[in-house]
C-alpha cells in the first residue's frame, strides 16, 4: 500500500507537466476544514503568447477537478527553472498548501527525474514526439525507480495523435493535437500489483505545453482516480 501511494505521487507529479498530467498529491487541510483553490480572472479573451521555445520563468497554472467528487481540488502551478540544451528544470507548487516538488525533463517532455523517483531511460508517458500529425503513434517502456528504497515498477505503454481541434479554456482559445495514451505500470518485487492509466491531453505547439488533460487511474484493476486538468494562466517572464 505504501508503494502504491508513493508510485501514485510520482504520476501526478508527472501530470504537473506534467504534469501531467503528467504527473504531487494535495495535502490534506487540517480537520474540519477545506482549502478552494485560489480565484483565477478568466483570460480567454487574450491573445495567445508564443512560448515554443523554453525559457526561464515560463509558467503555467491548471485546475485540477476531481470528476468523481465533482470538486475542484488546489490549482498546480509549473515554472521553468532552468533550461539546458539536454533537459528542462520545472518546480511545480499546488497553489494555497505547502505541496511543492521539482521535476525534470527532456525537450520532448518526457520526465527523466522528480523528488520521488528516477526514469530509465524516460517515462515517455509524459512527452510528445515531434513532427505531430493525425494518426502518428509511439510506444514506450521505461523502469521507475524509487530513490528512497530501491523499488522499481516497470512501465510500457503507447501515445496515438487522434486529431486536430481548436480548445478553450480560462486562459484562451488553442490549435491542439490530441494525444491519446495508454500505458501500464507493474512491480518488479510483486508483478500481481498493476496500475492502469489512460490520458488524453490536448497539446498545443504555440505555447509548447498542453492545455488540457483527462486522467484515469486504476490499481489492480479498481478505478482509483479520475481527473479533469484545464489550463486557467500561463506567460513568460518580462
Amino acid at each position: 500500500m505504501k508503494e502504491r501511494r508513493l508510485f501514485r505521487c510520482a504520476v501526478v507529479t508527472m501530470m504537473s507537466f506534467a504534469s501531467g498530467s503528467a504527473w504531487a498529491q494535495q495535502a490534506p487541510p487540517a480537520s474540519g476544514t477545506t482549502t478552494p483553490p485560489p480565484a483565477v480572472a478568466p483570460t480567454s479573451g487574450r491573445a495567445v503568447v508564443a512560448m515554443q521555445e523554453p525559457q526561464p520563468g515560463d509558467h503555467w497554472t491548471y485546475q485540477v477537478q476531481d470528476e468523481i467528487t465533482g470538486k475542484a481540488s488546489a490549482n498546480r502551478e509549473n515554472v521553468v527553472t532552468e533550461v539546458t540544451p539536454k533537459n528542462i528544470s520545472m518546480r511545480f507548487k499546488l497553489l494555497g498548501t505547502s505541496n511543492e516538488g521539482f521535476n525534470v525533463f527532456d525537450h520532448s517532455w518526457n520526465l527523466l527525474s522528480s523528488s520521488t523517483y528516477r526514469f530509465s531511460p524516460y517515462q515517455g508517458s509524459t512527452g510528445i514526439q515531434v513532427p505531430l500529425e493525425v494518426g502518428k503513434s509511439w510506444s514506450f517502456q521505461s523502469n521507475n525507480t524509487n530513490i528512497s528504497n530501491g523499488t522499481i515498477w516497470k512501465e510500457s505503454g503507447t501515445s496515438k495523435v487522434a486529431g486536430k481541434e481548436s480548445v478553450t479554456t480560462k486562459a484562451g482559445t488553442f490549435d491542439v493535437f490530441k494525444i491519446e495514451t495508454n500505458f501500464s505500470t507493474q512491480n518488479t518485487k510483486d508483478m500481481t500489483k498493476k496500475n492502469e492509466f489512460v490520458f488524453q491531453t490536448w497539446y498545443a505547439p504555440a505555447i509548447d505545453h498542453w492545455v488540457k488533460r483527462v486522467n484515469v487511474i486504476k490499481a489492480d484493476g479498481h478505478l482509483r482516480s479520475s481527473e479533469t486538468v484545464e489550463l486557467i494562466e500561463f506567460g513568460r517572464k518580462q
